[in-house]
């Protein structure tokens, strides 16, 4: 291996392979717990497939990967060649992971769903008030020493209590995000998921009904017939929602004409999702237009012209960047893994936060492919 690599527990039983340095220390105390010898690249580039493939070598039980890394075919076939029977995205989503050739290869995949749903809920939320009250636009002109009076006109932004907020993909981070602006906010909700979202809508009614006790303005909350239906409706859209075929470039130029033209758009889910240029162009053509964007869809480039533009605020994929987060993404992947080489069994809650505690269970936290294998039930 030509990149920097450090090696915990060297003569440990099976050997796992770490692509980036992970926070914390937990996650490696349970690695060498399970008798595994683990060799963490201290690189901060991206690994690309060779480089991977060639610090598995001949001998590698188990792995886990990043979410800027392809994993398909050839990895998978060369981490069962090694004797591989377990790998580990660090991170909730998997698109980056082709799941088929996983399978063909007999590789359990897993992932960290859980720890991230408040900590990215939270970053929404931020993006979201960011972009309406035009708080990168403010800072960049305070920071240039402009400001030098008081004025009625000065940034006027968008008041969002009151109005209507739509959120495309209701799942836990979705509606996680939506509770908060609507308890938090005193908004009204659309939302747009393949499937109806009973406990939300129940929230919503319930809090709304507090409001009415409180001699506040009551709330609605409603699914969308369709997703024009939420953009022509809603004042604040944030995406939620999976990145696959029927979700790339979800949000392009037909669908942005759609919208309101001083909305707001976040977009905390996964890049491929907008078409850049097309919201470029769309941002260009309607100044009063605000976007909050942590994800891209070519990262860690931007597209042409999305920098220079002052109605977008632009982070670099921090939505899931809290230490107790991070941290926590790190202990599950590891019991994933782990789990996996002992031969634990599946765990079958939703709840995975037992695995952050001082006894965690024998068990294998989550794995996507698991009914595709076959060997979990």
């Amino acid at each position: 291996m030509t990149q920097s690599w450090h090696t915990h527990n060297p003569n440990g039983k099976y050997r796992v392979i770490v692509t980036k340095t992970l926070p914390g220390s937990r996650w490696i105390d349970i690695l060498t717990a399970a008798e595994c010898r683990v060799d963490v690249c201290q690189e901060k580039s991206v690994l690309d497939t060779e480089t991977i493939r060639a610090a598995m070598g001949h001998r590698c039980h188990g792995a886990i990967g990043q979410l800027t890394e392809s994993w398909g075919d050839a990895l998978f076939t060369t981490l069962k060649a090694a004797g591989g029977t377990a790998y580990s995205n660090y991170a909730v989503g998997y698109n980056n992971v082709d799941l088929a050739a996983a399978t063909r290869a007999g590789i359990p995949v897993g992932n960290t769903p859980g720890v991230l749903t408040e900590t990215t809920a939270e970053m929404a939320v931020a993006l979201t008030f960011a972009a309406a009250r035009r708080i990168g636009e403010a800072e960049r002109y305070m920071r240039a020493g402009r400001f030098d009076n008081w004025l009625p006109d000065l940034f006027l932004g968008n008041l969002l209590t009151g109005r209507m907020l739509g959120v495309i993909g209701a799942g836990r981070i979705g509606s996680a995000y939506a509770r908060m602006m609507v308890q938090g906010h005193g908004m009204s909700l659309i939302y747009h998921n393949l499937h109806g979202n009973p406990h939300l809508e129940a929230f919503v009614a319930r809090y709304s009904e507090f409001r009415v006790s409180q001699d506040l303005p009551p709330l609605t909350c409603r699914r969308a017939k369709n997703l024009e239906d939420l953009l022509e409706s809603a004042d604040c859209v944030s995406i939620h929602t999976v990145l696959d075929d029927s979700t790339h470039h979800l949000i392009g130029a037909h669908t942005l004409g759609r919208m309101r033209a001083n909305a707001i758009l976040v977009n905390t889910s996964r890049g491929p999702v907008i078409d850049e240029a097309a919201l470029v162009d769309h941002c260009r053509n309607h100044p009063d237009f605000r976007v909050g964007l942590d994800v891209f869809e070519n990262e860690p480039a931007m597209a042409p012209g999305l920098a220079e533009l002052d109605n977008v605020i632009v982070v670099p994929h921090i939505a899931s960047a809290t230490r107790w987060t991070r941290e926590g993404m790190a202990i599950l992947a590891a019991c994933n893994v782990a789990g996996l080489l002992r031969g634990d069994p599946l765990w079958r809650e939703p709840d995975v936060m037992p695995f952050l505690g001082d006894h965690p269970p024998r068990a294998i936290p989550s794995i996507v492919n698991a009914g595709e294998l076959g060997v979990f039930a």
